[in-house]
């Protein structure tokens, strides 16, 4: 019985002691209320969102400058706008110019030389000059067909993921017989019918090339709407417009731009090979594959024709691919960090 009673005291304590109220915040020898308390944890809240946001801008941009080949990938991108941006300043002369002494005695093209730095093609026309106005070309349908191609992607994966139902299984379909053609035989094909220039070859491109992003998105946004944060938005009676601009969208931004850069290099390899088959870009606006392709019968007794513009396809193609793998890897797209 004494071990009884002397128990029960001290199970009261027990239970007095966890009833305590914790102690009123004071600041200024004032008590704070229960909403300054909140506008507090709300203002420290917002205060601990910024500096991880402003951290994890200083950790991708640490991640992307330790990146060697990102680095030189950057490097020669800057080389190729630079070139593409100030050719009309840069190029010694016209590339549309033919020059009296442009042609060799036996009407050969000229090899590189103080006059002209990369040689002549076959008209007597400078080829550093025609490079680099090629480079304009070249860029300005990348950047072109692979905007429009992220777009259209961009807009077929996120209705398709986020809608479902049938809607999302004839977009998706239809992605799936897109992607069934080889994308040269369907680029060749299309610009065959189409009168080829050069926003009809970006047109093009872009037809060929949105397939993948369009994939690459849906699998993302599957993913993304089964989160409980999407589902309590929707259950909240929130506009489907408001929720794929505001909460979904956002989340692709960093894989839209990977897209926007890896997709370059490939418009680029397909502008040259359309213009190499004589589908592309025609003459005389110059192309790096148009280039190679009027000067391939004379690789062997005028190789820089082939050569230089060869580089050139060739610089710009790993610069992008380069920059493009080094960016996602420091935004991490495909969360492998």
């Amino acid at each position: 019985m004494g071990a009884a009673s002397g128990s029960a005291p001290c199970r009261g304590a027990g239970v007095r002691s966890s009833t305590v109220l914790a102690p009123p915040l004071i600041r200024g020898g004032s008590t704070l209320a229960g909403d300054d308390v909140t506008d507090i944890l709300e203002t420290a809240t917002d205060d601990i969102r910024e500096e991880a946001r402003s951290s994890g801008r200083r950790s991708w941009w640490q991640r992307l400058r330790g990146d060697r080949t990102g680095m030189i990938g950057l490097v020669l991108v800057v080389l190729v706008v630079l070139a593409a941006v100030f050719a009309p300043l840069i190029a010694p002369y016209d590339p549309n110019r033919q020059f009296a002494n442009g042609l060799s005695q036996f009407g050969m093209p000229r090899p590189p030389d103080a006059s002209y730095l990369l040689g002549t093609d076959l008209l007597g026309r400078d080829l550093l000059s025609r490079i680099l106005f090629g480079a304009r070309v070249s860029l300005i349908i990348g950047l072109v067909a692979n905007g429009v191609a992220v777009a259209i992607g961009a807009v077929v994966g996120v209705v398709a993921g986020y809608f479902r139902g049938w809607l999302g299984t004839v977009l998706m379909r239809f992605t799936d017989v897109m992607t069934a053609f080889p994308a040269l035989v369907l680029a060749i094909a299309l610009a065959a019918i189409l009168r080829p220039s050069l926003w009809i070859v970006a047109l093009v491109i872009a037809m060929v090339n949105w397939v993948y992003v369009a994939r690459a998105i849906y699998a993302q946004v599957l993913a993304i709407r089964e989160r409980q944060y999407i589902e309590a938005t929707t259950a909240l009676g929130i506009p489907t417009f408001g929720v794929l601009v505001r909460h979904i969208l956002p989340q692709l931004t960093m894989s839209l731009l990977v897209f926007a850069t890896l997709g370059i290099s490939t418009s680029v390899l397909l502008e040259a090979s359309l213009s190499y088959l004589g589908v592309g870009v025609q003459p005389p606006t110059p192309s790096w594959g148009g280039i190679i392709n009027a000067s391939q019968s004379y690789l062997t007794t005028a190789p820089w024709l082939v050569l230089f513009p060869g580089l050139a396809i060739i610089l710009t193609s790993v610069g992008f691919n380069l920059f493009g793998e080094a960016l996602r890897d420091a935004l991490d797209v495909g969360g492998r960090r």
